[in-house]
């Protein structure tokens, strides 16, 4: 008589919160007001960082480990990840300061043409960083990716302008810094397959999104879930977050809502308006 052996359960993905920050502001713009963090509470959110016994990690350490490449040590137990999207000049004046004083690493992740005069970016009028303080960034150790030229919703603009946006924000920021930029963000957190071959092609190593879940080891190269702060973000969940609880764990696969929205919004991108 044979028996039956029941297979072990695979482990559950050990959770790794990425923390996306836009800016840290007591006074911001209208605009991004939802997205900012006052600068007593990101200090606040630092120090619990610090003390919650997780270690701060580098991403490009977290894309070494997505990867598999040869040499890189695996990710700690208990990684976390902080990284600001964007380039307000709040970073430079209120959030790098705070990070250097507990010794925590960060990812900033630039729109190029938000750091020319006159802002060739999408983004609404709002202080931002210049080519000098992304390099006083740098001097600082903070990682630098690109976070394409204009801000668009890439998965919503035709196949030759993502690249564009792609290409322009990595070769406008390696010409900056002198090094090569091979991290990404997507603007919204939106992406598509066609737009994460696309940035794999150009010369990306891998890439953010965002997703509000938690990331882990198993999680997409090219996708990687991040968590978004707000200005009305409880505190008792960003306790939960740095347990590693009260958000799903990727890796998972798009949702339908998820799907659909994508469709929507390219609807609208590709619908001529009204004429009245």
């Amino acid at each position: 008589m044979t028996r039956y052996i029941q297979p072990l359960p695979s482990p559950r993905p050990r959770p790794l919160p990425i923390l996306l920050y836009h800016s840290v502001d007591d006074d911001p713009p209208a605009w991004i007001a939802p997205f900012t963090v006052g600068v007593g509470a990101f200090r606040e959110q630092m120090d619990k960082v610090r003390d919650s016994g997780r270690v701060p990690v580098r991403a490009s350490q977290v894309i070494d480990a997505l990867r598999g490449e040869p040499g890189a040590p695996p990710l700690p137990d208990n990684a976390v990840l902080v990284t600001f999207d964007d380039g307000f000049h709040d970073f430079t004046r209120h959030a790098l300061p705070i990070l250097a004083e507990r010794a925590i690493p960060a990812a900033l992740f630039v729109t190029t043409g938000a750091l020319r005069p006159g802002n060739e970016s999408l983004l609404p009028p709002a202080r931002m960083m210049d080519v000098a303080e992304v390099r006083e960034a740098v001097a600082a150790g903070v990682e630098i990716g690109a976070h394409t030229h204009t801000h668009p919703q890439l998965d919503t603009v035709r196949p030759q302008a993502a690249r564009e946006e792609l290409t322009v924000s990595k070769y406008v920021l390696e010409d900056a810094l002198g090094a090569d930029v091979d991290l990404l963000a997507y603007p919204h957190g939106y992406s598509s397959a066609s737009v994460r071959r696309t940035a794999r092609h150009i010369g990306y190593r891998g890439a953010f999104a965002v997703r509000d879940v938690l990331s882990s080891e198993d999680d997409e190269t090219f996708r990687v879930a991040r968590l978004t702060l707000h200005a009305d973000t409880p505190a008792a969940r960003f306790d939960a977050w740095l347990r590693g609880h009260a958000a799903r764990v990727a890796p998972h696969p798009e949702s339908a809502a998820t799907r659909a929205w994508r469709a929507y919004r390219r609807l609208r991108a590709f619908t001529p308006p009204r004429r009245a």
